[in-house]
């Protein structure tokens, strides 16, 4: 085997690399090291890179002067049910748009692009009227439905069951297979990493969403993990370490959840890519 040559090019992509790494990481570390200070040491100049000594009493305060536990409860049940349902819609609705014929189609499929270069801002004075009128402010319902909606997934799902052969669908068809078995026998197998990697983005947007639930939410115990680390404050303002260490805790479920998943994920981001691996 021959020795690879030095490529000045690799180098410097290398350091590139690198630096944006650490660049990433810098806030993560600066969050984590916030935590295990007190609030003295926070506000104290110059700044310190490391707590000196590194104290656990702002996650004590945090644990028995907020809900906190109810802050993840109420966020791991919008994020696992907007999660189920989003993937559950946008996979029955591309395979609607990629296999089945109907009046309307490219009009479906054109506001569904509009839908996903709207920003979701846009949305949110109508969107909160409708809740209240259903009453379903400071609700799960409220903080639920309106997250279901993921025109994105249902065009990355179109795209994956286009590239599925007709010729399956058809000698399903002649088996007698109804349209569900043929989505979730057939086409469902056949995109796993890619309905994988969506359940996880998914997840991960919805458990770290901060402006639909800061907007339908003002009852303390209805609120969600992002929403939450804003009630946490001291007599002078901002308690910079105990803020910190509700976000740390909020942190741990979806850094955990893209560790099990992230081959899946990566399978995903390959698939979609076209490269097979």
């Amino acid at each position: 085997m021959k020795p690879k040559r030095f490529s000045p090019l690799g180098a410097i992509c290398t350091v590139l690399t690198v630096v944006l790494a650490l660049i990433w990481l810098f806030p993560v570390y600066w969050i984590a090291a916030t935590s295990l200070k007190t609030e003295t040491q926070t506000i104290a100049m110059p700044p310190t890179l490391a707590p000196s000594p590194p104290t656990l009493e702002s996650f004590i305060y945090v644990i028995q002067n907020s809900p906190i536990f109810r802050w993840y409860l109420n966020t791991v049940i919008v994020a696992g049910v907007v999660t189920f349902l989003s993937i559950w819609f946008a996979l029955m609705c591309s395979y609607a748009l990629s296999r089945l014929e109907f009046k309307g189609k490219p009009l479906i499929y054109a506001l569904l692009l509009v839908g996903f270069m709207l920003p979701f801002s846009t949305m949110a004075i109508p969107l909160f009227m409708l809740m209240n009128k259903l009453h379903f402010v400071n609700s799960y319902a409220g903080l639920i439905l309106p997250q279901i909606a993921a025109p994105l997934s249902v065009i990355v799902f179109k795209q994956f069951f286009d590239a599925v052969p007709g010729d399956f669908r058809h000698a399903a068809v002649i088996d007698g297979a109804g349209e569900f078995r043929i989505l979730f026998r057939i086409y469902v197998p056949l995109n796993w990493s890619i309905i994988w990697a969506m359940s996880i983005v998914t997840f991960i947007g919805t458990w770290n969403n901060f402006f639909w639930p800061f907007i339908i939410t003002n009852s303390t115990p209805m609120l969600t993990i992002p929403v939450g680390m804003t009630q946490v404050q001291s007599a002078y303002g901002i308690a910079f370490a105990k803020t910190s260490a509700i976000a740390v805790m909020a942190s741990i479920p979806t850094a955990v959840a893209y560790l099990m998943f992230q081959k899946r994920v990566t399978q995903g981001v390959m698939a979609a890519a076209g490269i097979k691996g």
